[in-house]
């Protein structure tokens, strides 16, 4: 077992000493850059600061207890953290609230996230992972209050997986899983549900996780009373506390954020506890002052009286910490050790404050000069079109007038000139518009590259494998089908688990994980409690460590309480980083059409204008749902399966290839051929779309049907768009409420594939009614497309365009 900070702490004076000094310089670099930051902001040069002034103490502390493989799953104030353990420069610091584009001097973002938001590249330029236990981790930090706590979950709950799981390449993942998972949060922010949701999950797993709570008596505006049930967190948590004997709870830890000393050993307690015992910790640090107040968007004199903001000076972590370092004497052999004198530490402050000043300034000149070197590429080709156009003559000189040139006020000065001359195709204007198109090409990728991934990996690229059929294949209820992939998925990547509501035990709701927890395991095929956000979480956490989680949410109603997850963490974590995390984790859920206002509604709309950056796929049987778990466990890129709810009885053909066979992503299926009208559709709705294309063919219409199969991406190919070039004719049918889904599938086919140019009559969706679909079978077909309205909307497509053939019904 690794050693604790405890157990480490055999030090000469001299290096107590020393190391004293190094945290007071460290603190003092940080509150610089605070200062500094808040200053650039307040004179134009960035849009928007938030800063982590007040909290240098205790993130000193955390930092060195925090080892290479240590993942940290935080939000925007922890500068000092990021700063000590060298995740971050001063001139990385500056970088990100100027929004740089750089990846070499922005690391965390490139520029994507506003300061204060902070990550380590977990991958290689290729996209294959790094050694993460040769560095210290930060997950991707996002904005939403409490939204990092429940990826916090998976990511500790990986250290407790790796202590018995192991695989291929699992050692650039985990060592024997010692590793510890760091959280930080707002105290005001414990009053969110996630905070909750995640501290119940932690105690119940007992994993390894410290969570520290930065207490400055305030959320924003509105004092800690007003908060939550008490003021002191630690007390109301105080049923969490693990009692002696039982595997269950957690330690809570109260310290206050001025109190040097008294630090360090709740950190060291904190991660004796986490690393060699396997149990959750909170540190709730108390007294943390705000010297600048929540950020540069106010000022916290409007809500802090006279007392408050000069207990808050005498209070600060800073001013304390130096008082300390001052009254600390020590008698070593006779003679009066003390750790510094007052001219030793002005000397200190100093210095911080020019070593700050001196990386702001590297900073914004290198911003500066990305701006400038775009701006001497432009402006010599759009100067040679002012003879061609006098407009573009004052466009010129208003850019002129621009005293802080941003790359916006280029490419408009470029577009617009390009704009004015239109009507001259001369060798100037070819130039000009050969150089805007080369650079914003550049800036596209700046600011929109790596939505999906962009690796050898990335699901599109998997090979497609037909499912294999004979005469020994067995027809079998679906769900079996898809049990029996799991136990081959299972059996050949042992990094794979699932879990989620009754996933264990009983082998699902369904019975499509039936006997697997009792040949893999209850770690690798796992229950859960009733806690959908953090179910989700887990698998996040434990995808960015190598694993390859597959969570459960019982029902698709229920990604609703996932959705705030789904779409501000899973779905950006690529982006956000350009590319330096991923979480390839898998989400299986069942839907679509049952019965019953909470177990048969189809939200797509929601989850696809939501979660861009998570792949949707929607196999209309459970044999395409197990050629996409196929598929994505090769894949490195998150996705939504959902599984079709009533067809786990319904017979279906066993594929002998098992565990091999896969189902491309982006690409359709047309399951009947037909010659006048093209039906859209997927998952459930298909079997009735089909049984309706029978009905038609019956009546004289050729119905073509095409199964969508992949909502995102789709229909890569543009195969619907020769469909309907065929056909003439276009139906969506969705199960979705009107405008929902369709109107996505609608845009993607008339935009983007310009299947309007083969229309004999306006396109139509088919959707369900706006409320959700109410309790048994006549709720379904009163509520959602059935066969028969399917029927009738279809063939009146007919009927306007030849009344006499099809007379009205």
């Amino acid at each position: 077992m690794e050693t604790t900070y405890i157990e480490t702490q055999q030090i000469t004076f001299q290096d107590f000493k020393n190391q004293i000094l190094e945290d007071y310089k460290l603190g003092r670099i940080s509150r610089e850059m605070s200062y500094l930051g808040r200053r650039e902001v307040l004179t134009g040069k960035a849009k928007f600061g938030i800063f982590g002034d007040g909290k240098e103490l205790p993130q000193l502390a955390m930092a060195k207890v925090f080892k290479d493989g240590d993942f940290r799953s935080g939000y925007y104030r922890d500068q000092t953290f990021a700063y000590a353990i060298g995740a971050i420069t001063v001139e990385n610091f500056f970088a990100q609230l100027y929004a740089d584009t750089s990846i070499e001097r922005e690391p965390a973002s490139a520029g994507r996230q506003m300061n204060g938001h902070y990550s380590t590249r977990s991958l290689n330029e290729d996209g294959s992972w790094k050694d993460l236990t040769k560095q210290k981790n930060i997950s991707s930090d996002i904005s939403p209050t409490a939204g990092q706590m429940p990826r916090l979950l998976g990511l500790a709950l990986a250290s407790k997986v790796y202590k018995t799981v192991e695989f291929a390449g699992s050692e650039k993942f985990s060592y024997k899983g010692n590793e510890v998972a760091f959280g930080t949060i707002g105290d005001a922010s414990t009053a969110e549900g996630h905070f909750w949701e995640t501290l119940n999950a932690a105690c119940a797993l007992q994993v390894p996780m410290i969570t520290s709570i930065w207490d400055d008596g305030y959320g924003i505006s509105v004092p800690t009373h007003n908060q939550r049930a008490k003021a002191d967190i630690a007390e109301m948590l105080s049923g969490f506390q693990r009692k002696e004997g039982e595997n269950q709870g957690c330690e809570i830890i109260q310290v206050k954020a001025w109190d040097y000393p008294s630090l360090l050993d709740a950190y060291a307690r904190a991660e004796h506890f986490a690393r060699t015992e396997s149990v959750p910790v909170v540190v709730h640090v108390i007294e943390v002052t705000q010297p600048q107040g929540h950020s540069t968007s106010g000022s916290h004199e409007r809500y802090k009286d006279e007392n408050r903001l000069k207990w808050e000076g005498d209070y600060d972590g800073l001013v304390k910490f130096k008082e300390w370092i001052l009254d600390y004497s020590i008698e070593i052999e006779g003679s009066e050790q003390q750790l510094a004198t007052v001219e030793e530490l002005e000397k200190i402050d100093s210095e911080a404050k020019k070593f700050v000043k001196d990386g702001q300034k590297k900073a914004w000149e290198n911003y500066q000069k990305t701006i400038q070197d775009l701006k001497e590429t432009v402006l010599p080709l759009v100067e040679n079109l002012k003879s061609q156009n006098i407009e573009v003559a004052a466009e010129l000189e208003k850019f002129n007038k621009v005293i802080s040139v941003a790359k916006k006020d280029i490419f408009h000065l470029v577009r617009k000139s390009l704009l004015l001359t239109r009507a001259y195709q001369t060798s100037e204007r070819q130039n000009l518009h050969k150089k805007f198109e080369e650079i914003f090409a550049v800036e596209k990728d700046n600011y929109s590259s790596h939505l999906y991934s962009q690796s050898e990996w990335k699901a599109t690229n998997v090979k497609e494998v037909a499912p294999v059929f004979s005469d020994a294949s067995e027809t079998v209820d679906g769900r079996v089908v898809v049990r029996n992939n799991f136990d081959k998925i299972f059996e050949k990547y042992p990094e794979t688990l699932i879990f989620g509501e009754d996933a264990g035990n009983i082998g699902d709701v369904n019975q499509g994980l039936e006997g697997l927890q009792e040949k893999y395991g209850d770690l690798r095929i796992a229950d859960t409690g009733i806690r959908e956000a953090t179910i989700l979480g887990q698998g996040i956490g434990m995808a960015m460590r190598g694993l390859r989680p597959i969570a459960e949410i019982q029902y698709l109603d229920y990604i609703l309480y996932c959705l705030q997850g789904m779409s501000d963490d899973l779905a950006t974590v690529q982006y956000r980083t350009r590319g330096g995390q991923k979480a390839p984790l898998i989400i299986r859920t069942r839907g679509h059409r049952l019965e019953g206002v909470w177990h048969s509604g189809s939200p797509m709309a929601g989850i696809i204008n939501l979660s861009k950056g998570i792949l949707v796929l929607v196999p209309r049987n459970l044999t395409k749902a197990a050629g996409f778990y196929n598929t994505m466990l090769q894949a490195d890129e998150p996705a939504l399966i959902i599984e079709c709810l009533n067809g786990y009885r319904l017979k279906e053909k066993q594929p002998d290839n098992l565990g091999e066979f896969t189902v491309p992503v982006g690409k359709i299926e047309v399951t009947k051929e037909g010659k006048d009208v093209t039906l859209v559709t997927y998952g459930s709705t298909w079997r009735l779309v089909m049984e309706a294309a029978q009905e038609l063919e019956k009546i004289g219409i050729s119905a073509e049907v095409i199964d969508i199969q992949s909502l995102i991406p789709f229909d890569l190919s543009h195969e619907i768009s020769e469909s309907v070039k065929k056909t003439n004719r276009l139906v969506i049918i969705d199960e979705d409420v009107e405008g929902g889904a369709s109107a996505f599938i609608l845009q993607q086919i008339m935009e983007k594939q310009k299947a309007f140019r083969y229309l004999d009559s306006d396109p139509l969706t088919i959707s369900a009614e706006n409320h959700r679909p109410p309790y048994g079978s006549d709720g379904d077909y009163f509520s959602k497309p059935s066969v028969d309205d399917m029927v009738e909307k279809i063939y009146g497509l007919f009927t306007e365009a030849n009344p006499e053939k099809f007379p009205k019904i």
